[in-house]
C-alpha cells in the first residue's frame, strides 16, 4: 500500500470515529485468536466462498425453477413458519440443515439484543440508512457487484430489500417465533449464492472484477463492518450510553448473523475490539470510488431526497457527510449547502441529548429530523408499501446488458 493509501485509511479512519486506525498491511494478517474460533491462525476471508450453498443455487439456475421458487417463498416468513412446499427436494434438504440457530447462540444475549434494539432503533436507522447504505456505494467490489446484478436495474427495490434485513436484525422480536429474521437470513444467504453463480457470466462485470466470483467470507465481513461496526462507533461518539451488556448482546447478535450468512467462525470477531482491528484491516482502507458506485449513490440519494418525504437535497447530502465525511461526499459529488451543515453539527448531537434525557431542550429542528427518520423508513420498507415487511427473492439473472 502506498503512501497515499496509507493517508486515506487514516483520513477515512478518523472522519468515521474509528478509535484507533493503522495502515493496512498489504498481504491478511488479521488472526483468528480474535474470532470466536480463538485459534490462531491467518487464514484471507476473501479467499473463502459458500460451496454448499453455492451448489444448490447453481442447480436451481440450471433447473429453471427461480420462479417457483420464489413464489413458494411467500408463505414463509415467521420463523416459526415450516419451510414451504413447491421447492426442489434439494433446497427443501439444504434448508433442513440450515434453517436454525447454532449450537453456541445464547438465547439470554439473543432476547437482551430485541430489547437494545427497541431502545436505540432510530439511531440506528439514521446510522445504517444514510451512513452504511450510502458507504456501499464507495466499497468497490459491493458497489460493482451490485451494480451490475439484477438488483443494480432496480435500486429502490433493492435498498429495501437490502434495509429489511436490517429492519429484521434490529426488530423487537427478531429472533422470536413471530420474528423474521432466521428466514431473512436464510434467503439472503441464497440470494448471495445465485448472485455468486450469475456473475461471473457477465462480461461487464468480469472486465473491473478482481476476484474469480463475488461475495466472499472476506466481502460479507466487509459489509458487516460497514454497517455493525460503524453503528457501534457512532453511537459511543455520539454519547448514547451504552452498558457492557447491552453491547455484548449486540455484538452477539451480528455473530449470529454472520454465522447464518454463511461465513466461518475463525473470521468472526470475538469482541468489539477484534472488530475493530479487523475493520482496520478489511474496510477503511478499501473505501475509494468507481463509475458503478457512484451512480448508485445518486439513485439512492435520488429516492431519499424525493419532496413527498419533506427532506431537501441540501439536508440530505449534508447528513451523508456528517455520518461520512468530506472525502466521500467529495468523491460522490454531493452539492455542499452550509446552512444544513451547521444546522446538523449543531443541533443533531442536541437531538440525541434530549432524547436520551441529558438535555431537557429540544432543538429547534428535532421534527425535522423526526421527519427524515419516519420519512426514510417508509420509503425502504417495500417502496413504501409495507411498514414492516420487504419479500426477498432470488434474481434469474444479471443486470440487463450486463
Amino acid at each position: 500500500m502506498g503512501n497515499i493509501s496509507r493517508r486515506r485509511a487514516l483520513s477515512l479512519g478518523a472522519a468515521l470515529g474509528l478509535a484507533s486506525v493503522a495502515s493496512a498491511p498489504k498481504a491478511w494478517a488479521w488472526s483468528s485468536l480474535g474470532s470466536l474460533a480463538g485459534t490462531d491462525a491467518v487464514t484471507d476471508p476473501f479467499q473463502v466462498w459458500d460451496p454448499e450453498p453455492d451448489q444448490v443455487a447453481a442447480r436451481l439456475l440450471a433447473d429453471g425453477v427461480i420462479p417457483a421458487v420464489n413464489t413458494a417463498w411467500r408463505s414463509w416468513v415467521d420463523n416459526s413458519d415450516p419451510l414451504p412446499s413447491g421447492m426442489p427436494g434439494y433446497l427443501t434438504s439444504y434448508l433442513q440443515q440450515v434453517n436454525r440457530l447454532p449450537s453456541w447462540a445464547d438465547a439470554d444475549l439473543l432476547a437482551a439484543s430485541e430489547r437494545y434494539y427497541k431502545r436505540l432503533a432510530s439511531y440506528l436507522f439514521v446510522s445504517q440508512s444514510l451512513g452504511s447504505g450510502i458507504m456501499s456505494t464507495v466499497i468497490p467490489r459491493e458497489a460493482r457487484a451490485v451494480y451490475w446484478s439484477a438488483g443494480g436495474a432496480d435500486m429502490k427495490e433493492r435498498a429495501a430489500k437490502t434495509f429489511t434485513f436490517g429492519y429484521d436484525l434490529n426488530s423487537e422480536t427478531a429472533w422470536q417465533p413471530t420474528g423474521h429474521f432466521i428466514v431473512t437470513a436464510n434467503k439472503t444467504r441464497l440470494v448471495h449464492s445465485v448472485v455468486r453463480n450469475l456473475l461471473p457470466t457477465s462480461a461487464r462485470f468480469m472486465a473491473t472484477a478482481d476476484q474469480p466470483k463475488p461475495i466472499s467470507n472476506g466481502d460479507i465481513l466487509r459489509t458487516f463492518h460497514s454497517v455493525a461496526t460503524f453503528a457501534h462507533s457512532n453511537l459511543l461518539k455520539w454519547g448514547i450510553r451504552l452498558s457492557a451488556a447491552e453491547q455484548e448482546a449486540d455484538l452477539h447478535a451480528w455473530q449470529v448473523a454472520l454465522h447464518l450468512l454463511g461465513v466461518q467462525k475463525q473470521f468472526i470477531p470475538a469482541s468489539w475490539a477484534a472488530a475493530q482491528d479487523q475493520a482496520t484491516q478489511l474496510l477503511w482502507p478499501d473505501l475509494s470510488p468507481t463509475d458503478e458506485g457512484t451512480s448508485l449513490a445518486e439513485t439512492l440519494l435520488g429516492y431519499i431526497t424525493d419532496p413527498t418525504l419533506g427532506l431537501d437535497t441540501g439536508f440530505v447530502h449534508e447528513f451523508v457527510r456528517y455520518l461520512l465525511g468530506n472525502e466521500i461526499g467529495d468523491w460522490l459529488g454531493l452539492r455542499r449547502d452550509w446552512a444544513q451543515a451547521a444546522l446538523i453539527r449543531v443541533e443533531w448531537p442536541l437531538y440525541v441529548a434530549f432524547r436520551e434525557g441529558t438535555s431537557s431542550v429540544l432543538p429547534g429542528s428535532g421534527y425535522l429530523f423526526d421527519q427524515a427518520l419516519r420519512g426514510i423508513a417508509m420509503l425502504y420498507l417495500s417502496n413504501g408499501t409495507s411498514a414492516t415487511q420487504t419479500p426477498v427473492t432470488l434474481p434469474a439473472a444479471n443486470r440487463p446488458g450486463a
